[in-house]
Formats: structure tokens, sequence, C-alpha cells
């Protein structure tokens, strides 16, 4: 972080204060041997802090068979880290509502904190279904990560309201801050957290669940649940849209390795312990006849996009990969099914085999990147002349197969003619100079058309091979069309 604003932190008079008790609690937290001794007394001295403990101890939440009468009884239940943590959320939040106020004009303290603890919540639940045991911590970080837009607004009022109000979500806005003071919110936070002597972990939260996704190596870990915190909770605060979700699946897949799935658990879970967590921190997020509506869309959002996922993959998987044209398995189905549809209802159907030229000759002579630059552009030539019915495949290596539905030869000679002349017409140019040229060789079969009516498809592909042999036996550079005097190739 720059100087000038270390400095303008140090000495900003407009922060917000901490009180006696979470000065105290900070202290235990930072402490690896506090005793049980000392939580029971600073949480003693606050009643309403006392009350929170209790509340918790006894909440769903934590499931415990026995119920807390007392602090040192709910210390026992959750243990001396856990109500330190608690403890700490609860008052460093009660005391910061309070101090918020209005910073600048455009800031909301009510909106503020209504993300920051669904932000909390949603940390919380990422760690349960990533199996991490931290979950109080991972409650304070998540409600603390944002802390630095607080800190913005005390330091620098008017300054900062022109950039908070300029923008509309936290990634813009920490974006503005960057090119506008050099440091963002999550290093402002960092460095007040710092100031406040929060406990390391909490604080780097704060600073590394901003940056981009580390490695998936790394596994789960309280930065990495702060980090999809935050989108989740976007899409929570304000449900029904579909990009706030994309986003959120797209950090639970980076960060955390949880597919769409496992979010919609995380969002159940948000929505169980969503009551409890209002009542603690004396705030409405959502009223309750609300909730239901929240999870039906989101899993609608869910199921929409998992669609599109599959569906994504299926084209993926139905594509050549270097060249775009569809792949061989999609040949082989979309032949069977044109075949069908052809013979049943008598309607024709043209198969053109094109092969390129001496390709073999051109990668060795010129390299297989030359060679693929042509193939990339033998596809593109045939697509932008060919109709949306009509189905380009890359059969293997340098040779295509173009399916024709609902076209006799007589219609397809037009067609082949000018793509054998397209594709003639091609050249690649070298680094050296050197321009590379490619033709073709065409053998086209029909079905359906005339007399030429075939058993199967494996038949009507066969006589289209001994078009295409014919074709290059001829010279090369031309299209032949199947007869019965043509020899058929098993």
């Amino acid at each position: 972080m720059n100087n000038n604003l270390t400095q303008r932190l140090r000495s900003c008079t407009t922060l917000p204060t901490l009180p006696a008790i979470a000065l105290k609690i900070i202290d235990l937290a930072n402490d690896p041997d506090a005793d049980i001794n000392k939580a029971c007394q600073y949480i003693a001295l606050d009643p309403a802090l006392t009350a929170k403990i209790l509340k918790t101890a006894n909440s769903p939440i934590y499931k415990s068979r026995r119920t807390a009468t007392n602090v040192r009884q709910a210390v026992s239940i959750l243990g001396t880290h856990a109500v330190t943590v608690i403890a700490l959320s609860f008052s460093l939040t009660n005391s910061l509502i309070k101090q918020s106020g209005q910073y600048h004009a455009a800031f909301d303290n009510n909106n503020f904190w209504r993300r920051s603890i669904t932000t909390a919540l949603a940390s919380r639940a990422l760690g349960i279904k990533a199996g991490l045991v931290t979950l109080d911590d991972l409650f304070l970080a998540g409600l603390l990560q944002d802390i630095g837009i607080l800190a913005f607004g005390a330091m620098m009022p008017e300054e900062y309201n022109e950039v908070f109000s300029s923008t509309i979500n936290h990634d813009e806005l920490l974006q503005m801050e960057r090119e506008t003071f050099e440091v963002g919110h999550d290093e402002l936070g960092h460095a007040l957290l710092k100031k406040w002597h929060l406990p390391d972990y909490i604080a780097m939260a704060c600073l590394t669940s901003h940056n981009q996704p580390p490695p998936k190596e790394i596994g789960p870990s309280i930065p990495a649940c702060v980090a999809v915190s935050r989108h989740v909770a976007d899409y929570f605060i304000d449900p029904g849209d579909a990009k706030k979700i994309a986003v959120a699946t797209e950090a639970a897949k980076n960060w955390l390795n949880l597919d769409n799935i496992a979010l919609m658990d995380v969002i159940d879970n948000m929505a169980t312990e969503l009551v409890m967590v209002e009542e603690l921190f004396e705030i409405t997020i959502h009223q309750p006849e609300e909730i239901a509506g929240i999870m039906a869309e989101a899993r609608e959002l869910l199921a929409i996009q998992n669609l599109s996922k599959v569906r994504e993959l299926e084209e993926k998987s139905q594509h050549d990969g270097l060249t775009g044209a569809r792949n061989r398995g999609y040949f082989d189905e979309a032949l069977q099914r044109e075949f069908y549809l052809s013979s049943q209802h008598s309607l024709p159907l043209t198969i053109a085999m094109i092969d390129l030229d001496h390709f073999k000759k051109i990668n060795d002579t010129y390299g297989h990147i030359a060679g693929d630059a042509l193939l990339i552009a033998t596809v593109r030539t045939i697509l932008n002349q060919i109709r949306q019915d009509d189905t380009l495949c890359r059969y293997g290596g340098e040779e295509f197969a173009l399916i024709l539905p609902g076209t006799t030869l007589s219609a397809a000679r037009k067609l082949l003619a000018r793509l054998k002349d397209s594709i003639a017409a091609i050249s690649h140019q070298l680094e050296d100079g050197r321009i590379v040229k490619v033709t073709a060789s065409i053998g086209v079969a029909a079905n359906m058309d005339g007399n030429a009516n075939f058993e199967c498809p494996a038949d009507l592909i066969k006589a289209s091979d001994s078009a295409l042999y014919a074709a290059k036996h001829a010279g090369r550079n031309q299209i032949i069309e199947w007869n019965n005097s043509l020899p058929t190739f098993n």
C-alpha cells in the first residue's frame, strides 16, 4: 500500500473505534494459550454479548445435545477458540454498525452490513461443503473482507463518494479504487485489520480473497471460501440474476472445485441458517416468505446452467478441434439419420467426399503449420457456401464429407463446382513469402435420386468413395459422380 494512504490510515480520527471488550477479545484471539476463564471473564463484561453467545451455543447451527445456561457452558460446548471468534464477530459488528453512519452520500449502511453478514454466512456454508473445520473463522473472515470500504469512506468521504457512486458491483469498485487511489479496499481493509491487531489469517483473507484464484492443488482454505462467498452473497442478496449465479458457479469451480449441485447445497445451508443469523445480528436480509422463491430460482438457474454446460460439452465433442468442422462421430450419426429420412420419405440425399490433393507432400515440403492453415481455410471456405441444413465433417486427415439433405445430384453440381474452384483459390503465405496452394478431388453419390437407391448408409459412402477414387485417378482437381460402371471398394 502506498505511503500516503498508510499515513492517512494511521492518523485518521474518523475511523470507527473498537470498544474495550472487542480489544480484549482480539487479544484472546491472538493468544494461542488463551484459557476458558479469560474468555468467560471478558464475555461476561457485556450482557448483550453474553446473551448472543448463549443463543449461538443453543442454536441448531451447532447441533449440541446440551443446553448452555451460562458463558462457561457455552465455551464448553463451542470451545474457547470458537467462542472467541464468535464473540469478536458480534462485538465488532455491533460497534461498527453503530459507528458507520453516513461516511459519504452514496453509502448505504444497512445494505453494506446485509451484504457483509450474507457473505459471512456464505463463507461458513462453503467451508462446510469444502470439509473445513474452521467454520467460525470463515464467518469472521467473510464478515470483514470488505471492511476497507468503511475505511475509505471514513478517510476521504468526498473523494471516495465519486468513485463509489460511479460503480455497480464490487469488482468494478475494486478496479476503480486501484485506478484512482492506487489501492483497493482489499489492501486498505488488510491494513485496517492489522492496525486493529486482528489475527493474521483474518487480515490476509481480506487481502487474498480479492485476487485471482490460486492453483487448485492448494485445496480448500479460508481465503478460497471467502473469495467465493462474495459472489454467492451477491446472488443471495439480489436473486434471480442469471449473470450473478454464473459468476458464483465459476468462482466455486475455480477456487474450491465445487460444481453446481454442491453450490446448491451451499445456498440451501444459507437459507437454513439465515433466520438464526438475522436474529443474532439483529438485521433483516430477506423476509421469510421470500426464501422459498429464492431457492426455487436458484435451482432453476443452476439447472439451466447445467443444461447449457452439457450442450456446450456436446458441441465440443461433436467438432474437430483443429478446423471446427463436425467430426467423424457426428458424421456417422447424421448420415444414419438423414439416410433413414431419405429412404422412408423418398427424399434425395447427396453425399460428397472431398479430398485435398497431394496433401502429404504439402506437409512434408512446407510443414504441418502450413498444412493446418490450409485445412482450416478449406473448412471456412466450404462453410461459407453451404446451407444451414448441410453438414460438413472432417472424415479423416485431409478428407472431408459433405451431407446435402434434400439435394439431387443435378442440384449439387453447381455448389460442388463452386466449392472446387474456391478451394483452388485458397493460398497460404509462408514467412519467407512463398505461397502454398491446394486443390481438391470430389466424389459424389446420391440416394433416392432417379434409379440410385442404396440399401444402407455404408453403401452410399462406398459409392461416393468410389467416385472420389475415380476423380483422383482421372487427374485430381475434379468432380466425379458415382454411377454403376464405377467399381465399389470395400
